[in-house]
């Protein structure tokens, strides 16, 4: 198994899904996933938050929506310093969505942000009681993130001042290649954290805005897709075969944008 115990400053750390339909949206992944959703605790506490669970480890999240929002995946970058971030994160541009919180139980405090291309990430400074995801990159987890960006030289600075990211042609990869790795010091895969690519005029309509895409590990691509669509969400790129594994784009029968992977890389990358 892929076991986590911590995440330097700079390294995904957890992702969570925000719904419209709780008790439906839990359903979907569940099945889909072979996931156990757990209660985080008293609703007046937690507002019904709880615990996607994977051989008896937390791999994710998730929660309703409010205030009208669309249901979606969010990603987590861990900080130091969650008000220390945030501040700078508006001095680079960004927007502040939500202001650093403490989160219940002492699970850390965290905060809500846009880039400047207006895609939602979310920063979480980790406390005593709280890691992230205890357990990826293996079939069942969360295992990759990937921002879809309309303007990449922005995003390249942006990140880069944030959280120290640099974007680098991923190994053996051809030079002009428009998919590049996020790296950052003290990561743990030479691969890279996270990916990033230019939104091209002909794959994204143009309202479609920048944003990042979790993508979750399935024994079976092909498999997941037709689950998907059967439950009433939809394909938004088929299976495609790439040097990792095999990849697809869907959206949830509550309108949530994911990717699946179906890897070839060993288990303890």
């Amino acid at each position: 198994m892929s076991e986590r115990v911590s995440y330097n400053p700079g390294e995904f750390s957890w992702v969570d899904l925000g719904t419209t339909d709780l008790e439906a949206g839990v359903r979907f992944y569940s099945e889909l996933m072979g996931w156990e959703p757990q209660s985080a605790g008293p609703v007046e506490e937690t507002g019904g938050y709880g615990f996607f669970m994977y051989k008896g480890k937390m791999v994710g999240g998730y929660g309703p929506t409010f205030d009208g929002q669309p249901s979606s995946w969010n990603s987590y970058v861990t900080v130091s310093d969650a008000d220390v971030t945030a501040a700078r994160i508006g001095e680079a541009g960004g927007t502040v969505v939500a202001p650093p919180m403490d989160l219940p139980q002492e699970a850390g405090r965290m905060a809500v942000a846009t880039d400047p291309g207006g895609a939602f990430f979310s920063i979480v400074q980790q406390g005593p009681n709280s890691i992230g995801a205890q357990l990826v990159n293996e079939v069942g987890t969360w295992t990759w993130n990937h921002l879809n960006t309309r303007n990449l030289e922005e995003a390249k600075r942006f990140y880069g001042e944030i959280f120290g990211w640099e974007a680098k042609v991923a190994d053996g990869a051809p030079p002009d290649s428009p998919y590049l790795m996020w790296q950052v010091e003290g990561q743990k895969w030479a691969e890279g954290i996270a990916g990033v690519s230019q939104m091209g005029e002909t794959d994204f309509p143009p309202e479609v805005p920048s944003h990042w895409l979790v993508y979750l590990a399935v024994a079976d691509a092909g498999a997941a897709a037709e689950k998907t669509q059967a439950e009433g969400g939809s394909v938004v790129l088929p299976p495609l075969r790439i040097p990792v594994g095999t990849l697809a784009v869907l959206v949830d029968p509550q309108g949530a944008m994911f990717g699946i992977l179906e890897p070839d890389y060993p288990e303890d990358r």
